[in-house]
């Protein structure tokens, strides 16, 4: 039987870095929070082949006396715990004192520091965890850390190390996060002797983020600030036209510490619902900030993963911050045209031309100034492709005209097309805990619907202006319904626009569902994890037409169901069910029923290609005007574009 001894300190001491230092990204991370956690205001990061061979940091930080830089490559000593109770309160980015030692362990380290008090600085060099030099020296206040041959005594690190343009992109990711989540800090990095990025540390998240990620970046997110249940989340997330193919542009921070929060992604996930463009995601630069106590950052050793005493809160306040910013944040899109050529100078003969237009004789705004008389006179053809609109000089108006291809066209049995009245409440999403109180910042009895929460209490909704007025113009290719208001032309698509509205509509009468009893009860067996969340919430269930009984050992006995489902799926849907109450979602929606919802959504809205009347056109345009949560179909494409004045006038060379 082989007997236990004690591991020697070098061995125990590589298999500790083994655990913190993964690659030169991660030593540069234990670094960079120590230079934070020093107060400093000026840092600088400066890698040669990936970091691999060469790193330097330096800050401006209030240094380490030099009886104390010994002590910084022990194991476990550190400045900030020092009893148990300090595990409850971490303030500070670094507390195990575990970087210096597993990097010195590792490496060949040298360290130049110097505190305001101090006459001269200290330079130290340990290789291997042995000391080498430790000897005054003259340099500024603050540290400067250089590591050099990463893993030089741990050949077996070594090989799975990748190229080294592979891991520059890792360090360069890593400084980006800190970075972003310390704007007063301003960062320089620097790779193979070029500047990477700078930021200015002017305390602005914004240039922070333009800084590291750039302009076109920045330019799609709107800001994110809301409190809720004692958590303020602060930050941007991205405006919903603005989906990325994969989640790398989502950053999470707890207290401006960069954690992997998967909860994070399914609370936007389901904040962005039907909003985002199918199979794209929302981005995101959030901080969330906490107290110290209700979270747990001491659970990895590289303290990228933290834990929460209650998630449903975290997953709360990042859904509702982002319900909120898109609804005070998101706007329309508007079509910008490239910028045209630039007119040639006039001729003689335009010149006189020109003039006579802007003779007083001639009014600006009068159908004449580009019509002949006789054309204005009889009526002129507006574009339109099967329902033909005159202009009326009596009426200065659009009118239908009496066509026979379209009086032809038209269907007696047609039914006029339901819109969503003026008065209706938006739908609404069941809490999956009872009695649960609705945030300060968005006024409703539950949840928001997918689209967007509504930010405005009663009061000022009955205050709200009538849609404006507009002028319907006509159809461009059967497809796209074009109005003008104010100085704005809109391009909606009529399809689109008509199955968010019949979406909505469905869900609504889905909040509710009357239970349809089964010819036999179906038994349904789950994992333990999904039985049991589905047991916990069988009341619930019960609001959305599952009648769903606890039989015991993992096994459901469901009698009833909403009518939409068949024996076969039920188990998958519950099953989904389970997964939705497992991640916090904040809604009893499975993606197998939001399917059917778009699709008899899509099967009833008017399609594209068809013919609508003027009348039923006019009532489109006034639903999307009335409604500004209606901005996007139920797959995540838009259903309204303006079109500026301005823009259009550029590209006729009226104004540069």
């Amino acid at each position: 039987m082989p007997s236990i001894h004690v591991l020697p300190k070098n061995v125990a001491e590589l298999i500790a870095a083994g655990e913190v230092v993964e690659r030169p990204a991660s030593a540069i991370k234990e670094m960079i929070e120590n230079a934070i956690d020093a107060n400093c205001s000026k840092l600088t990061v400066e890698i040669q082949n990936g970091g691999i061979r060469y790193i330097r940091v330096t800050d401006n930080g209030c240094g380490i006396t030099r009886e104390d830089v010994p002590k910084a490559f022990i194991s476990h000593a550190t400045s900030k715990v020092a009893t148990e109770q300090d595990l409850n309160a971490i303030y500070t980015f670094g507390f195990r004192g575990e970087a210096l030692a597993s990097i010195a362990a590792v490496a060949k380290v040298e360290m130049l520091t110097k505190t305001e008090d101090e006459a001269f600085g200290t330079r130290y060099v340990i290789e291997g965890g042995k000391q080498l030099v430790y000897d005054d020296a003259g340099c500024p206040d603050g540290t400067t850390l250089v590591v050099r041959e990463l893993f030089y005594n741990t050949p077996a690190r070594m090989k799975f190390l990748k190229k080294d343009s592979t891991e520059g992109s890792y360090v360069s990711d890593i400084v980006g996060k800190c970075a972003m989540a310390n704007p007063s800090v301003s960062f320089r990095f620097i790779k193979d002797g070029k500047q990477v990025f700078f930021t200015p540390g002017d305390g602005n998240f914004l240039s922070a983020i333009t800084a590291v990620l750039g302009n076109e970046f920045s330019k799609t997110l709107i800001p994110c600030d809301y409190e809720l249940n004692g958590i303020t989340v602060r930050g941007f997330v991205s405006l919903p036209t603005a989906g990325r193919a994969t989640r790398s542009g989502q950053y999470f921070y707890v207290n401006s510490r960069y954690v992997k929060i998967p909860m994070g992604a399914s609370a936007l996930d389901a904040a962005y619902k039907n909003a985002v463009m199918v199979g794209k995601f929302p981005a995101c630069v959030i901080d969330l900030v906490m107290p110290p106590a209700v979270v747990d950052v001491n659970v990895h050793p590289a303290k990228t993963e933290v834990r929460f005493s209650d998630e449903k809160r975290v997953f709360e306040a990042i859904y509702y911050a982002a319900k909120n910013a898109i609804s005070l944040g998101d706007r329309r899109p508007q079509l910008h045209l490239k910028d045209a050529v630039k007119p040639a100078p006039l001729t003689g003969e335009q010149v006189v031309m020109d003039a006579a237009k802007k003779s007083p004789s001639v009014r600006s705004d009068s159908p004449s100034t580009f019509l002949s008389d006789r054309q204005t006179a009889a009526g002129v053809t507006a574009f339109s492709s099967e329902n033909v609109i005159v202009y009326s000089p009596q009426s200065h108006d659009f009118m239908p005209a009496q066509s026979s291809t379209a009086t032809e066209k038209q269907s007696d049995n047609r039914q006029p097309l339901p819109v969503l009245a003026e008065s209706d409440p938006p739908s609404v999403d069941r809490d999956l805990s009872a009695g649960s109180q609705p945030p300060e910042k968005i006024e409703t009895d539950s949840l928001p619907s997918d689209e967007a929460s509504d930010p405005l209490p009663p009061a000022q909704k009955e205050s709200m202006p009538s849609a404006p007025d507009f002028l319907y113009l006509g159809e461009a290719f059967q497809t796209y319904l074009i109005a003008q208001t104010g100085d704005k032309l809109l391009l909606i698509d009529k399809h689109a626009l008509h199955e968010r509205i019949l979406f909505e509509q469905i869900k609504k009468k889905q909040v509710c569902v009357s239970p349809q009893a089964l010819l036999l009860p179906l038994t349904v067996h789950l994992a333990q994890k999904e039985y049991a969340a589905i047991c916990e919430q069988l009341e619930a269930l019960h609001a959305i037409g599952f009648g769903i009984e606890d039989f015991g050992d993992g096994t459901l006995l469901v009698r009833e169901c909403p009518l939409m489902f068949i024996d076969d799926s039920i188990p998958d849907v519950l099953s989904e069910l389970a997964d939705a109450i497992l991640s916090n979602r904040k809604e009893l929606i499975t993606e197998h029923m939001d399917w059917l919802y778009h699709s008899a959504a899509c099967r009833a809205a008017v399609k594209a290609g068809s013919h609508l009347e003027p009348d039923e056109a006019k009532r489109l345009i006034e639903q999307v005007l009335l409604n500004d949560s209606l901005r996007y179909c139920p797959h995540g494409r838009p259903v309204l574009i303006e079109l500026t004045r301005r823009e259009l006038e550029k590209q006729f060379g009226r104004i540069t």
